[in-house]
């Protein structure tokens, strides 16, 4: 049950995606709230205090698309979320929160997001074929030889990926991904499936989409080389700011 893992009075960070995606593109900064879980009314749904900017209200929209961390005595944990509504309750505004995505632990490190511009290939899969990769745990099984769409991942985290493409998807979607990080000796090969959080047309670029993912049934090896290959790019960086 989610009062297994979160209870009233929780601390949680909520990161507006569409914002996020702005901040991975170079346009604008990532918006991060604070705030406090009111009320748990149900297993999907969370009623959290109405973040403030000192004194003064963040009066986020209903649909908002949201990412949030909870803070809490057993550890970090995150989920998606959309913003059900908004009202006020015993001299308190609070936001009415929809839980998209099934509570998960985490770890910091899992979810750090480099940014980056990687070259990717993709398709929508079926629930067939995602089950059969559910099944045997695996994604060898699928055929990945059938065409595939060009991308570009634009951030990518042991949790997850951003990438850029011609085709808007359904959310909740299920994608086959195949992509490449370079390293010194070799490429590494990835196929992975990854969960469809959201999908928008960029501003001003027509005929472009923002696609946010969620990797699913990712072996433990893969999402541990990822994350290897986040900070190693973190650390090469830092040493060429410094002009090591």
């Amino acid at each position: 049950m989610l009062t297994d893992y979160v209870v009233p009075g929780d601390k949680l960070e909520l990161t507006d995606l569409r914002s996020e995606e702005k901040a991975a593109m170079g346009d604008g900064e990532k918006k991060v709230y604070s705030s406090r879980i009111y009320d748990i009314p149900s297993e999907d749904e969370i009623h959290v205090n109405m973040p403030m900017d000192g004194t003064k209200l963040i009066l986020l929209p209903v649909d908002k698309e949201l990412d949030l961390c909870f803070y809490t005595g057993t550890g970090l944990y995150q989920c998606y979320a959309r913003v059900k509504d908004r009202f006020r309750a015993n001299n308190v505004f609070i936001l009415c929160l929809e839980l998209t995505s099934p509570l998960k632990k985490f770890q910091r490190r899992e979810y750090y997001r480099l940014n980056c511009i990687l070259n990717m290939k993709c398709r929508p899969i079926d629930d067939e074929e995602y089950e059969k990769v559910t099944e045997f745990n695996s994604v060898q099984i699928l055929n990945t030889d059938l065409t595939l769409q060009d991308g570009t991942i634009v951030d990518i985290s042991g949790g997850g990926a951003r990438f850029i493409s011609n085709e808007k998807f359904e959310k909740d979607a299920k994608i086959l991904f195949k992509f490449a990080l370079p390293t010194a000796r070799k490429d590494t090969e990835y196929e992975v499936v990854g969960r469809v959080i959201l999908s928008d047309e960029i501003e001003g670029r027509k005929g472009s989409f923002q696609n946010h993912i969620q990797f699913m049934n990712m072996d433990v090896d893969q999402r541990e080389s990822i994350i290897r290959y986040i900070f190693e790019e973190e650390r090469r960086k830092r040493k060429r700011e410094r002009g090591e």
